[in-house]
């Protein structure tokens, strides 16, 4: 009975937090959203026993969103990833097309004659779905994302023209702060 709640606690989090990308006003907060909503759909996923998929989703999800945060603020700085915008564009194309496509697929579901089953599920389900996703490349996948995560931080410090050192001083007692844009933290 509990983790029928929490299933559907979660999935009601997802929808919502799903739904917020394109109710929030800033980009900031709307990959916030998005990483939220990916993170309920791991953890139903979880809950489904494909332990490998859940844990992989959320991983996946909140390092995408971290490295998306990463270039709003490399890219933009913070006050304008947080500056109020509209998350949606061309709002009666995307209706249209979101409805006729919910129509197309419902129609597919109900109208297609299914196989039936053949054969059983394996012994165990979650190491034959990472062995089909993967295959024989896991090793180099375990291998290849940390260092993706420490180039993307080498190149977000070596990207920054000026660090804290620069706008407070070398032992960081600098105030007001020497910032060359105004409007940051230092105001």
């Amino acid at each position: 009975m509990v983790i029928d709640i929490a299933f559907w606690a979660l999935g009601l989090v997802a929808v919502l937090s799903g739904a917020a990308v394109f109710y929030v006003d800033s980009m900031a907060r709307a990959t916030y959203a998005l990483a939220l909503s990916f993170v309920a759909v791991g953890l139903q996923v979880l809950f489904l026993q494909q332990n490998y998929v859940g844990v992989v989703t959320i991983l996946m999800m909140v390092m995408e969103m971290a490295v998306m945060a990463v270039y709003m603020v490399m890219f933009m700085g913070m006050n304008p990833a947080l500056m109020p915008m509209s998350m949606v564009h061309g709002n009666r194309t995307a209706v249209v097309v979101a409805v006729t496509t919910f129509l197309v697929l419902a129609a597919g579901i109900l109208m297609v004659d299914w196989p039936a089953r053949r054969g059983s599920p394996p012994a165990d389900v979650t190491m034959a779905l990472g062995e089909s996703l993967m295959g024989p490349k896991m090793l180099v996948m375990a291998v290849v994302s940390p260092v993706m995560v420490a180039t993307i931080v080498a190149g977000v410090v070596l990207a920054a023209r000026r660090t804290r050192y620069d706008r407070f001083g070398d032992d960081l007692s600098r105030r007001p702060a020497d910032d060359p844009q105004p409007g940051g933290v230092g105001r």
